[in-house]
């Protein structure tokens, strides 16, 4: 029977670890997102071509096997040993990344046109309209599908107890083995998992409030249970039934 020993032993520290492995790994990927996303509206097409490999290529590749390519298959080939838990945030940001600079790109397309032309005769540079225009305008628009990749990203960094980082995942199964009981041990787990997402979404939906708010945006309006995403559905469909009525 798993004992407040067992949580304290093995689950709060491995709960440190996979919070310590998010963390990292979303910086490191946000970073890359944003870099790979705002090359990939460069003008030069040599620029975006080489942006769009490393999209498609991580966008395709597995993050565990790449995982155990970083551990196991690198050391042979440059006899250079990565530490198992900073292979797992850099194949995790790396792959994440690919999927962030998507957004990136979509959201910096969405832009109006006239907003970079006015940059343009304003005579700023690429990089003066990005961080004076384009960004600050599409930033709003990145934050809720940012959302729901740092929650993927959050459930992804289970996949580093494969390669024996001790993180929550890693230590519910020692905790298993130890006891030889499945059922409390992975529903604890699972709450756990359940926990830290609400807490990031929380902040995520304080962030995008506040991201809205800073560019006269109205700002999300929703509860526990998506409340904004229940009314945004019945003023799209009243919107329709009032369209059918004029027609």
């Amino acid at each position: 029977m798993m004992t407040q020993g067992m949580f304290t032993t093995y689950f709060l520290p491995g709960i440190w670890i996979t919070i310590q492995v998010t963390v990292y790994s979303a910086l490191f990927a946000a970073a890359v997102a944003f870099l790979v996303g705002t090359l990939r509206t460069s003008r030069l097409w040599i620029v975006r071509f080489l942006a769009g490999c490393y999209f498609e290529i991580f966008r395709g590749m597995s993050a565990l096997v790449f995982m155990f390519f970083l551990v196991f298959s690198l050391p042979l080939m440059l006899r250079w040993q990565l530490v198992p838990m900073w292979a797992g945030v850099l194949a995790l940001g790396l792959t994440y990344g690919a999927y962030g600079s998507e957004i990136v790109r979509g959201a910096l397309a969405a832009v109006p046109a006239a907003q970079r032309e006015a940059g343009v005769a304003l005579g700023f540079s690429r990089a003066q309209r990005l961080r004076r225009i384009e960004i600050p305008q599409a930033w709003p628009e990145m934050v809720p599908p940012f959302n729901n990749l740092l929650i993927e990203l959050l459930k992804g960094t289970s996949l580093v107890s494969v390669i024996m980082v001790a993180d929550v995942t890693f230590a519910a199964n020692l905790v298993r083995f130890a006891n030889n009981e499945s059922a409390p041990v992975y529903t604890l787990l699972l709450v756990v998992y359940f926990a830290l997402a609400f807490v990031l979404t929380r902040g995520m939906r304080l962030l995008e409030r506040r991201a809205k708010a800073g560019v006269g945006q109205a700002p999300p309006r929703g509860g526990l249970l998506g409340k904004g995403l229940r009314q945004d559905a019945g003023e799209g469909a009243g919107a329709l039934t009032a369209g059918g009525a004029a027609r």
